[in-house]
């Protein structure tokens, strides 16, 4: 019988990401709870003491010591500050993103450790993190329209996309009496022809990689309404969208060609008890499976090649 693993929950240091993988609440449903280290104030942000996480017969340590364990969980592990101190032989679960970033896969490929990815993992043909995704389309809606101080049932808008981030963007404009126009993939010349109609663009698209075009091009602009927005939630940097290069919840627009650019790059962050919560309820079916090393088919459909030829 293989010797069970230690799995460390670390603090993300990623500007304003509140958000944490597993709540009190859900360790009950978890056998190997004294496998479990998590880092000195964890819950803080969520008003969560220690001594609640102890209570449980878990494990508080400093930052460093959970560093250690062999299973390092953080919800934006790709953007963590940790990536390439890691060693040989340990694992990261979280949302990784090495398929969109050559600088993460590289980090994985020289640590040489093993990484099981979020956004990877499906279970019965549904997205295991599908609420997170609509939390990101309510998030930058509801984000968005406040900075810009106008109410969404005065704005038509355009929607690219049918997911579950679109389905979240949908919910906060139809509720507030948005006019809603929703694009497929196969629409994007109707959309093209369309899109002076509109007073808000929203991409809620998940970009092909070996694409090397856009939907939107910088001469687009200059075909919108005067202010109008683009809500790019997707935020591939120079994706669907050409002018698009990812945002902070600290400094989250910027302006091009007189066009408002939004594109915040963990907007679910903004609703992070809400987003927490979903995430914790959905992890804690699988931790028991890492750390006792048993076989789950929806575990190893997520594990990144990182030593793919398209990272080298």
């Amino acid at each position: 019988m293989l010797e069970k693993k230690t799995m460390g929950f670390v603090n993300s240091h990623k500007e304003n990401e509140k958000r944490i993988a597993l709540l009190p609440e859900h360790i009950a449903t978890i056998t190997n709870k004294e496998k479990l280290f998590f880092e000195k104030g964890y819950g803080d942000a969520l008003g969560i003491p220690d001594a609640e996480y102890m209570a449980l017969g878990c494990v508080i340590q400093s930052r460093e010591e959970v560093l250690r364990q062999d299973i390092i969980c953080e919800p934006k592990i790709g953007d963590s500050d940790f990536l390439s101190r890691l060693r040989k032989g340990q694992t990261v679960f979280g949302w990784v993103h090495a398929e969109q970033n050559r600088d993460i896969a590289e980090k994985l490929a020289q640590s040489e450790v093993k990484a099981y990815a979020w956004e990877n993992m499906d279970y019965m043909n549904r997205h295991c993190f599908w609420v997170n995704n609509e939390l990101a389309g309510e998030g930058a809606i509801m984000h968005a329209y406040q900075l810009i101080g106008e109410m969404p049932y005065n704005t038509k808008v355009a929607i690219l996309g049918r997911g579950n981030v679109s389905h979240g963007a949908q919910k906060i404009l139809l509720n507030l009496g948005a006019e809603v126009h929703i694009y497929n993939r196969n629409q994007e010349e109707l959309f093209k022809k369309e899109l002076p109609n509109y007073d808000v663009l929203i991409n809620a698209i998940l970009w092909d990689l070996k694409r090397t075009d856009h939907i939107m091009y910088r001469e687009d602009l200059q075909r919108m309404k005067k202010n109008a927005m683009i809500i790019d939630v997707s935020c591939d940097r120079g994706g669907a969208i050409e002018t698009t290069v990812p945002t902070t919840i600290d400094n989250p627009t910027y302006m091009v060609d007189g066009i408002l650019h939004y594109a915040v790059d963990h907007t679910p962050s903004l609703l992070y008890r809400t987003a927490s919560r979903s995430i914790s309820e959905e992890i804690s079916k699988y931790i028991d499976d890492l750390i006792e090393s048993r076989a789950n088919a929806t575990l190893e459909a997520s594990v990144v090649a990182v030593m793919d030829p398209m990272y080298k």
